[in-house]
């Protein structure tokens, strides 16, 4: 543990992972599957139930939300959610709103006296997860660049994705969580602890999967480009950095351009070969890669097939722990391989643990009520007592 704390900075690319890549750096491997925890535990708590008068929220409040999920008792990277954050995701024609809604989609926190003792420093961690509603499947494949100079500048006429750019600029004044756009909260919220932790030495870290880590990229470019990184009166910035698993491409030529003249900033895709959305859209439409890639081939003896759900964060963490490039692959960091089927069925039976192991149709009750843009012709809940049923199992390494 403490040589993470000690070099984080090159963990966190100060030198563009020179050195950490190839063959990965077991340090580096446990700080993304640390990472990648917390990114995860967004999809686990989230409340997929449609119909659920708490679809789309959730299912923990922010207070104790990490005991919930299962990351704080044993975990030495301790952090405190500061805010939720929600994202107005829509369905347009033309100027006319068809249909609409608000959904949580991350949080903002912040690590503790404890955690920071492990990792070095104050760090400020934003995370932002993947699909999970219909109306942002929707905005998945809006694909058209749209000029973003408002956000970037015009200096390099940078443009982007439109349905991304759109969940994280959308808001709806009427609706209970997303008066302000996803992007306002989310500044908002890094400002004031940048601000509140100024006297410290301080890190950002922007995560995200699929969707999301479109959306880490749009924010943490956002971030550095505007100055967030920065306390109030300072012209000395953090390091911003973002993980990205599973990235679909974002811009064009301009914003790869503007990306690389952010001096503070720094991203890391993390990506499975197997997995087809990191190569959407198509380059023939003008889309560039920013950052550094890890590149895996994802082929585990544990699992039934490398076809099997490519996609799925869990396989990608799994991936991070043993994948060892032309060597076979190896689980080089203690990771138990029932997460896997946690919320899929990747497993070889002869592993005998059962698929879906969080099951969508028992739900815990929210904490909170939704706004009308999710209530809206859902029926009142009458499934939502259960405890959440999945605990992590005993290692299965051996």
């Amino acid at each position: 543990m403490g040589s993470i704390a000690t070099n984080w900075k090159k963990l966190s690319g100060e030198n563009n992972w020179d050195g950490l890549l190839e063959p990965l750096d077991a340090d580096l491997r446990r700080y993304l599957i640390h990472y990648g925890e917390r990114l995860q535990s967004v999809h686990d708590a989230f409340n997929g139930e449609t119909l659920s008068t708490a679809y789309g929220l959730s299912r923990y409040p922010p207070e104790n939300f990490f005991s919930h999920v299962f990351l704080q008792n044993g975990k030495p990277y301790k952090y405190q959610i500061t805010n939720f954050f929600y994202a107005y995701s829509e369905l347009a024609l033309g100027d006319w709103v068809l249909a609409g809604q608000s959904a949580w989609i991350g949080y903002v926190a912040v690590s503790t006296e404890e955690g920071k003792s492990v990792l070095g420093r104050r760090d400020i961690l934003v995370c932002w997860r993947g699909t999970e509603t219909k109306l942002e499947w929707f905005a998945d494949a809006d694909f058209p660049a749209i000029p973003v100079g408002q956000v970037y500048g015009t200096t390099h006429n940078p443009k982007v994705h439109e349905g991304f750019f759109g969940v994280y600029t959308h808001n709806n004044p009427d609706s209970t969580y997303s008066k302000n756009s996803a992007r306002e909260q989310v500044l908002a919220e890094v400002k004031k602890q940048v601000d509140k932790y100024r006297d410290e030495e301080t890190s950002i870290t922007v995560v995200g999967h699929s969707l999301g880590a479109a959306l880490a990229t749009l924010n943490a470019a956002d971030i550095v480009a505007n100055n967030y990184h920065k306390p109030t009166d300072s012209n000395v910035g953090c390091l911003v950095t973002a993980f990205a698993y599973a990235s679909p491409l974002v811009g064009d030529k301009g914003f790869y351009n503007m990306f690389n003249a952010l001096t503070d900033l720094r991203l890391l895709r993390v990506r499975n070969f197997f997995d087809p959305v990191p190569s959407l859209p198509p380059k023939i439409f003008g889309f560039e890669e920013v950052g550094k890639e890890i590149f895996m081939v994802i082929v585990s003896p544990f699992c039934k097939s490398p076809l099997d759900n490519p996609h799925n964060l869990e396989l990608y963490m799994h991936g991070v722990a043993g994948w060892n490039g032309i060597m076979p692959f190896k689980l080089m960091v203690e990771r138990d391989i029932a997460l896997l089927n946690k919320g899929g069925d990747l497993l070889l039976k002869k592993h005998n643990v059962l698929g879906q192991l969080v099951s969508p149709s028992v739900q815990p009750k929210s904490h909170v009520e939704p706004d009308d843009s999710v209530r809206v012709g859902k029926p009142l809940d009458a499934c939502c007592m259960a405890e959440w049923p999945f605990s992590p199992l005993g290692s299965l390494l051996s």
